[in-house]
């Protein structure tokens, strides 16, 4: 009887607390059932409007004044001034993680967000909510009354730069920010929402803006998280060493369980992997560290499961899939190997910075592996990851690149083990020195180390080559077990962010590498595990910089492929204009001294020769997912879109980095094609000038199937009909008159006023032609052009 008297309750009064501890008698808890009337109204009606006309400017690190509206518990947090993505800081942010770094109203207020939803019990919840006013705002100063419909907006109205001016009012505030700025309402630079989706939203926020958690799992669920927290849980040392390096390296990704089905919804559920301080079976209580590998400072720490509860958004969707196929992989890998651990390592910086000590009693071949074999979710994780929008990461590398593996089973490496022990102070990085390092604090010590550890590793490669009578050739290159789509990747930038897909997609680009155990541990944990997007700049100047080493090491071993005259010429290309000093970071200390066995063709197309023999090698583990030859491309726009395919120089250069193009056909599915432009450079070393090293003249086009990148900068729509027209018109682009012209033809600028029945339909697209990929787009980047 009791429980009924409280889910009447529960269902009459919206402050009905569920499981949102109250931070504060002054402050609301506004949390009520999942299963009550406002619970359904918040799940069924509420949330849907938000994720498509909210979530995708506000979620992640980088939505502005950090109001991330895709989850009830960032609604209720708020809004904050601090920018996440500053360069330019002296010391450390303090910490603003959601659902990790407070879990209380209180807390959240004591580090100074403030609300964006009423808060005075003696307020309006609709003129006292800032959510409202910003809406309003939008409602009564439209774009239309500035600008014509698809024209451009104003340049001195907006400010859509990539680091705007940040301008966050509270509600003591809001009168003169809307009186200054009165077209800045939500959302921002776009249509107004849709007036039946405002009501909504209006008879939401006027009886208290109720919130709910996500409802309780099925059984199947909860089965299959006992399970695989069963098997991170072990009591044996070499269980929980093993726990702890998958932690390590899968804390970022969006786990689901492969082999359920979608649940009633249609949304699949995703969970983290989080340490926690409870064991399975309790409510998880989260060690929140700035990383994965600090010292939880407990006595036992336990790995669980917990449910994802935000929108998915596209930019920081990692999904990883658990099934009982991966399960027994990880037994196998792991446990079927002979080896043992004898201590447990600890937490001290250098030590779990450094993971060629911390997890040295797994045998390298095993870490290699299981990084390997899901290389796509690896190499993923320094662009999706904390960076949200990745410069810092992502200048230095090039636009369009194709990626190998070293083969593990490569005999040459059998003693890995030893040389990594005996080398691994050599390939410590620079995040074990915290977030507060100086600008250049410790620099030339990793200068030194890297110059020495490939010295090492040069000198002990030509000596086993000798030893065995042996010059590198394919066999190197690893083929996937002639089954792993890992085997071969693609990586394209769209200046602060970029896309993995599998397979060697587009020409031939100019750059590729080849990347060994060593590399790839490396980059995870300086661009994922080790990396504090609050860090000050010298952390951020650190973690650039060591990556150039990682690039030009990835690059060397390609190049260890091919004729020596070959790499020495390749290499002064890839690095024209470069100081010397820069390329002698890599080539100066690395030096190999045989050639390749393999035969190459009299000239100088050495290159494209092994490229072609590399595709041949890899051809039974190729995916042809993003190839204009998949069946799926009808082909007539096959033939068409290969002559925009082709385009280079002139034209490409003004092409956005990234666009969207959907095609309607009546008689069939609409069809959306990602047009990428490839900018070239002279060299990517770089700092703060990477305009200087353009070449416009070099960009080229890529045209790939469906979706790839999360921020658009155009988006296109044309009838299958005038495709060709479309394709017309981009190769007589010349100047950005010329490209205002095809926007007012065929883009959804900003200003349409079908805008949002677009975004709808793109979504729609997207969730129904790759439903484990799909997230939110980010508006963001649109181009006011």
């Amino acid at each position: 009887m009791k429980n009924i008297i409280l889910l009447v309750i529960c269902f009459l009064l919206p402050a009905c607390s569920v499981d949102q501890p109250a931070g504060s008698a002054s402050l609301p808890n506004r949390y009520v059932s999942p299963e009550s009337e406002q619970g359904r109204l918040y799940r069924d009606r509420i949330q849907p409007v938000l994720e498509k006309r909210c979530v995708v400017c506000h979620g992640c690190y980088d939505a502005p004044c950090q109001v991330n509206l895709a989850s009830a518990q960032g609604i209720d947090r708020g809004a904050n001034k601090q920018i996440i993505y500053n360069g330019t800081r002296l010391t450390a942010d303090p910490l603003t993680r959601l659902f990790e770094d407070a879990h209380t109203l209180q807390e959240w207020r004591e580090k100074e967000f403030y609300p964006v939803l009423n808060e005075d019990p003696g307020g309006d919840h609709l003129q006292d909510s800032l959510l409202y006013q910003m809406l309003m705002l939008k409602k009564y100063n439209p774009l239309n009354e500035v600008v014509k419909h698809n024209e451009r907006l104003p340049a001195e109205l907006f400010n859509f730069s990539i680091d705007p001016e940040n301008i966050c009012p509270n509600m003591d505030q809001f009168e003169d920010f809307a009186q200054s700025r009165p077209y800045w309402g939500m959302p921002y630079g776009l249509p107004p929402i849709e007036p039946a989706e405002l009501k909504i939203l209006e008879n939401w926020l006027q009886i208290g803006a109720p919130l709910t958690a996500l409802p309780e799992l099925d059984a199947v669920y909860q089965d299959q998280i006992h399970i695989w927290e069963a098997f991170l849980n072990g009591v044996t040392a070499k269980q929980r060493l093993v726990a702890r390096y998958i932690y390590e390296h899968l804390f970022l990704g969006h786990l689901y369980f492969e082999d359920l089905e979608l649940n009633n919804s249609n949304i699949r559920a995703y969970f983290r992997i989080v340490r926690s301080r409870t064991p399975p079976g309790e409510p998880v209580s989260i060690v929140s560290t700035r990383r994965p590998y600090d010292d939880p400072e407990i006595g036992t720490v336990y790995y669980r499961l917990q449910r994802v509860e935000s929108s998915v958004v596209a930019k920081n969707h990692l999904p990883y899939a658990l099934s009982n196929r991966r399960l027994q992989r990880f037994e196998t890998l792991f446990f079927d190997t002979p080896y043992s651990v004898k201590e447990l390592p600890g937490y001290d910086p250098e030590l779990a910075s450094n993971p060629f000590k911390t997890f040295t009693e797994i045998p390298a071949n095993i870490r290699y592996r299981f990084m390997l074999e899901h290389a796509k979710f690896t190499i993923n994780g320094f662009i999706k990851g904390a960076v949200c929008r990745g410069q810092v990461a992502l200048n230095v590398i090039n636009d369009h690149f194709w990626v190998f593996f070293v083969n593990p089973d490569q005999e040459a490496l059998t003693g890995i083990d030893r040389f990594l022990t005996k080398h691994s102070e050599q390939l410590k990085i620079p995040p074990e020195r915290e977030s507060n390092a100086g600008i250049i604090s410790h620099w030339t010590e990793y200068s030194d180390l890297q110059a020495t550890y490939l010295k090492e590793k040069s000198e002990r490669l030509n000596e086993l080559l000798k030893e065995r009578d042996e010059r590198f050739d394919l066999d190197w290159v690893w083929d996937g077990d002639g089954q792993n789509w890992n085997a071969a990747l693609t990586v394209f930038r769209h200046f602060d962010s970029a896309t993995v897909v599998e397979g060697l997609v587009g020409r031939p680009p100019k750059t590729a590498w080849l990347i060994d155990y060593p590399i790839l541990e490396r980059i995870h944990y300086l661009l994922v595990a080790g990396f504090d997007v609050y860090g000050n700049v010298g952390h951020q100047l650190s973690t650039r910089l060591y990556m150039d080493f990682l690039r030009m090491e990835s690059e060397f071993n390609f190049l260890a492929l091919l004729p020596g005259d070959t790499r020495t010429a390749l290499r002064e290309h890839w690095y024209r204009g470069a100081k010397d000093r820069v390329k002698q970071y890599v080539y100066g200390h690395a030096q190999l001294r045989t050639e390749p066995e393999i035969t190459y063709p009299d000239g100088n197309q050495a290159k494209a020769y092994l490229y072609d023999q590399l595709q041949q090698k890899l051809s039974g583990i190729l995916s042809n997912r993003y190839d204009l030859e998949n069946e799926t491309v009808p082909e007539r726009h096959r033939q068409i879109l290969k002559k925009l395919h082709e385009f280079r120089g002139g034209a490409a250069s003004i092409l956005p980095e990234m666009g969207l193009l959907m095609v309607a056909d009546h008689d069939r599915q609409n069809l959306v094609y990602t047009i990428l432009r490839n900018s070239a450079h002279t060299h990517i070393t770089s700092l703060l000038f990477e305009q200087n090293n353009r070449v416009p003249e070099e960009d080229y086009v890529t045209v790939l199937p469906g979706f790839v990148g999360a921020y658009p900068d155009a988006l296109w729509q044309v009838e299958s009909g005038t495709l060709e027209d479309f394709v017309t018109h981009v190769s007589q682009l010349e100047n950005e008159e010329d490209y205002h012209h095809l926007m007012s033809m065929y883009g959804i600028r900003r200003s349409h006023e079908h805008f949002w029945q677009f975004s709808d339909h793109l979504h729609k697209i997207f969730q129904l032609t790759d439903p484990v990929e799909y997230g939110a787009l980010d508006y963001n980047r649109i181009e006011n052009r």
